[in-house]
């Protein structure tokens, strides 16, 4: 793939996109967006892709939004009523995956480097890693979905201690509320995700990994158990005729190693996607 602001490289099954601006910390800018949104939608639709890693090059993950256009960087966003933060469209992009992301943060996520690793199903940051929630700093307000996301994540009282003083905290902060899983050296980062990210590729069905995920996640927004239980029965009953279930059961009788065969692509139960997609 050719971007300009990203890095694509695919191997055994495992996406990695890097943020590709170190010069700018990986600023944020529309054509990173853009080329996000191009290599998630590219993701998506190829079977050979069974787990996405996203990082940042160089010494930064991401620094926030690209300010260069100084005090106006706030103003060039059309009309109240057509303006879509970019942020946003990327966090639901990434909300609506259908592969599981893996987010290893190498160093600053500060402004929307922080928001869009909160989609993100499995964050491991460096020792060197930094996060900041510094939106009240620069007199604006939480955006890429945050306000949704932070709370389920690390609870209201922590998400807004950090929004309300906008603070940059380390790795370790992180780890004790929450926000990412586990804590390494910076020379093992990408390596300790791409372990995380193979044992899903080598291991699992694919079809069922992506069902799993937007279960997880789409039942944050419920408000009774009996949603979860609903489409729990039709994915056991769907998968359960599948030949991925075959296999794993047959494998595990035989003690050896599944081959599932199943396609995200082709092979998703015909109930998915069983939730409908609100309009902006």
């Amino acid at each position: 793939m050719n971007y300009r602001t990203i890095n694509w490289d695919i191997e055994s099954g495992v996406l990695t996109l890097t943020l590709n601006r170190p010069d700018k910390l990986n600023a944020f800018n529309s054509l990173m967006l853009s080329e996000l949104l191009n290599a998630l939608n590219q993701a998506d639709q190829r079977d050979d892709v069974r787990a996405i890693i996203v990082t940042g090059a160089g010494k930064g993950f991401c620094s926030g939004a690209d300010l260069s256009g100084g005090d106006e960087s706030f103003e060039k966003m059309g009309t109240q009523e057509s303006h879509r933060d970019g942020g946003g469209v990327l966090s639901l992009k990434i909300y609506n995956c259908q592969k599981p992301l893996i987010a290893a943060i190498n160093g600053a996520a500060v402004g929307v480097g922080a928001t869009m690793l909160l989609p993100m199903d499995i964050r491991i940051a460096s020792e060197t890693a930094r996060f900041g929630f510094v939106f009240a700093r620069r007199g604006i307000v939480p955006e890429a979905c945050s306000s949704w996301f932070l709370p389920r994540v690390v609870g209201i009282s922590k998400a807004l201690q950090w929004s309300f003083s906008g603070r940059i905290f380390d790795a370790n902060e992180a780890l004790q509320s929450g926000l990412i899983s586990e804590v390494v050296k910076q020379d093992v980062l990408l390596r300790k995700a791409k372990e995380i990210a193979k044992e899903i590729a080598q291991n699992t069905s694919a079809v069922s990994v992506a069902l799993t995920r937007q279960m997880m996640w789409k039942m944050l927004g419920e408000q009774h158990p009996m949603a979860a239980h609903r489409i729990d029965s039709k994915g056991v009953f769907a998968l359960g005729r599948s030949m991925d279930a075959r296999e794993g059961v047959n494998s595990f009788l035989e003690k050896r190693s599944a081959n599932f065969t199943d396609r995200v692509s082709s092979d998703m139960p015909d109930f998915y996607p069983w939730w409908e997609e609100p309009n902006f």
